[in-house]
């Protein structure tokens, strides 16, 4: 806006010349002259090609053919301003009475290049020197260029422009098709403007009513109410704004479709989960301040169905620095579990079914998208896969790492705390330290992992790391540690109880007193050998793998019924295999043999041997010494008989 006033500004030089009688002179030395003083008005040079052409009454109009307004001594040869053709009309009969009154100011075409230096310099920012000399000096003589007066603008306007930016270290921008609407008829009072912009082909229209421009030219703040309507949505603001830039007031956003709305205004590419804002609309207090510092006050935020209050600061650089506090009653997030829909060999979901987990690939770039830390606090959490209730949480990010604290997760009736990693600088990973006290199994196990089998509090630690692009990959990379402590509970399925008295494994309920576990996982796989649960007069120890890859397991349980055979126990052990989902279950005999049967199998094979070794010894006359086996007493046996034998061939 600034550079749209000093170049009316220096208009007001060309008007005077033909007040003053230049417009009597030949159109080629009119656009000499008027060239002149407009290059010493602006500090710039000023070429107009072609002729002046005048109209006196009752708008007096001044038309020129190509010009052209010279850039910045350091930013290169294309001119900052060329327009093919310019107009500009004047109230004849305002200026006669010594007022200036720009009826309109119209450009054919212009290109406008910006442009900005590593030291953030404009060539836009026009040098003042020439200005100052001229306010500064007394009354003109006849051979002076008189003192601007006060002037005010019925309509300036751009038509076909292209617009170049390019800053220091950023790939150029350029915009065409750009349209401008700009009034200001009253010098004390406001101006409006109509810009449309087409950052990537589709209209951005900017709508502006500037309540004090004239105190925004000299640096100070004055009233604003602008729209921005694009493709997708609007954005309004009501407050004020200074050019430093500063502003502060109130802003509200409707986005029916916030993807086409970034798109058209250059960010393109984003894809939104269901949840976090594919439909959008808010309001909030903001305030600019030192050009680069945004605060957000008051913040109501409505994000598909999610509704939150939020506050956040917000350091304005070429990586924005966020930190926000956000609160709401309840979210849904479960699109974010519903984000793989398109994944091949697996499910779209992350808990996945009988199909496996998904296959697609994770999109981690928006953890490079600013640092900061943002604070959340909500009543209830939907995640598709997981429903938590009452969670704070603290999201810290830096670099493309975010470390979630889970200060407070209340879920599945009990409370889970420790932190959770996800780190997209060199390939994505995520891992965490977890604890749990008092969650109920079934239903956290069914969410998670989609078993039922188990139900019962349960207090457990968790520390894991996975890396890979996609759930599947994820899962089959998992390394860490963990135990678990629970009961009382139930296990569906299989009844020890029946198992003794009846000696079936299918169906049934097994009620456990307490269980506890510790275990290891590497490469997708958990692997556990010291579980122990016990029932009353029963006790069951348990080892095996549970792929977390493949989702199947492979798991041995071992109950054992303490009085058993005189108290001497009686072990029946069950091996549970298959995928987790629908494992099978069955009882193990051959284990069962070697646990339980051990006194007797031995009492056999002593008895066996016994009668082995004498008939060896009467048939054969292999005697069978203490410690030795049968085959190597026939070994020995038969190295003596193969001695004798060669000692006989020998004549010996």
């Amino acid at each position: 806006m600034r550079l749209v006033f000093r170049l009316l500004s220096a208009v007001v030089i060309l008007i005077l010349l033909a007040v003053v009688g230049v417009l009597m002179l030949p159109g080629e030395r009119l656009a000499h002259l008027a060239s002149s003083q407009l290059s010493k008005q602006l500090g710039r040079e000023v070429t107009i090609q072609g002729d002046v052409s005048l109209t006196f009454w009752p708008t007096l109009s001044i038309s020129t053919g190509p010009l052209e307004v010279a850039n910045a001594d350091w930013a290169g040869d294309t001119p900052l301003l060329s327009a093919q053709a310019a107009r500009i009309g004047m109230d004849a009969a305002a200026l006669l009475s010594g007022d200036i009154t720009f009826r309109m100011i119209e450009a054919d075409a212009p290109r406008i290049t910006l442009i900005t230096d590593a030291d953030g310099r404009g060539n836009w920012e026009l040098s003042t020197t020439e200005a100052n000399k001229t306010e500064a000096a007394p009354a003109p003589s006849s051979d002076q260029t008189p003192t601007i007066p006060v002037f005010t603008l019925d309509r300036l306007r751009l038509s076909d422009a292209s617009l170049h930016w390019r800053a220091a270290g950023a790939d150029p921008v350029v915009m065409e098709g750009v349209e401008l609407d700009l009034a200001w008829p009253d010098r004390e009072g406001p101006a409006t403007f109509d810009l449309t912009l087409r950052p990537e082909g589709d209209p951005v229209r900017i709508a502006a009513t500037i309540g004090r421009p004239q105190a925004m030219m000299t640096g100070a703040t004055g009233p604003l109410v602008a729209s921005l309507d694009a493709p997708g949505g609007t954005a309004k603001f009501d407050g004020t704004f200074g050019t430093k830039p500063e502003a502060q007031g109130a802003l509200s956003l409707d986005l029916a479709d916030t993807a086409r709305f970034l798109a058209a205004l250059g960010i393109a590419g984003v894809d939104l989960p269901q949840g976090l804002g594919r439909k959008a609309s808010g309001t909030g207090q903001i305030t600019l301040s030192d050009g680069n510092r945004l605060a957000l006050r008051d913040g109501k935020l409505t994000l598909d169905g999610n509704r939150l209050q939020a506050a956040a600061d917000i350091a304005l650089a070429a990586k924005p620095r966020i930190t926000a506090r956000l609160n709401a009653d309840a979210l849904d997030f479960s699109g974010l579990a519903q984000g793989g829909a398109g994944g091949s060999g697996g499910s779209g979901g992350g808990s996945g079914g009988s199909s496996g987990w998904s296959t697609a690939p994770f999109d981690a770039s928006g953890l490079a998208a600013f640092d900061g830390e943002i604070s959340l606090e909500a009543g209830a959490i939907d995640l598709g896969t997981l429903k938590l209730g009452k969670t704070r949480t603290v999201m810290t990010l830096d670099r493309s790492r975010a470390v979630f604290a889970l200060n407070e997760v209340r879920a599945y009736d009990g409370l889970v705390t420790g932190e959770f990693v996800a780190n997209n600088r060199n390939g994505l990973s995520v891992g965490g330290k977890l604890r749990a006290s008092g969650v109920e199994m079934q239903t956290l196990l069914k969410d998670a992992a989609d078993v039922s089998r188990f139900s019962g509090k349960a207090d457990a630690t968790l520390n894991f790391l996975g890396v890979g692009q996609s759930t599947a990959a994820i899962m089959s990379s998992l390394k860490g540690d963990g135990s678990v402590k629970a009961g009382p509970g139930r296990i569906s399925g299989i009844d020890l109880d029946q198992l003794f008295r009846a000696g079936g494994v299918g169906g049934g309920t097994t009620v456990f007193d307490t269980l506890t576990a510790s275990y290891t996982i590497a490469g997708g796989v958990l692997r556990n050998s010291d579980l122990l649960m016990s029932l009353p007069g029963i006790t069951a120890e348990g080892e095996g793998k549970v792929n977390l890859g493949a989702r199947t397991l492979d798991y041995l349980v071992v109950p054992t019924a303490l009085n058993a055979r005189d108290g001497r126990g009686l072990a029946i052990p069950v091996r549970i295999k298959g995928p987790w989902g629908a494992p099978a279950i069955r009882a193990d005999m051959g284990e069962a043999i070697d646990r339980n049967l051990a006194e007797e199998r031995k009492e056999l094979e002593d008895k066996v041997r016994s009668q082995v070794s004498e008939k060896l010894e009467k048939e054969l006359g292999v005697t069978v010494e203490q410690g030795d086996s049968i085959e190597d007493a026939l070994q020995r046996k038969l190295e003596e008989e193969a001695a004798k034998g060669l000692l006989r061939l020998l004549g010996k």
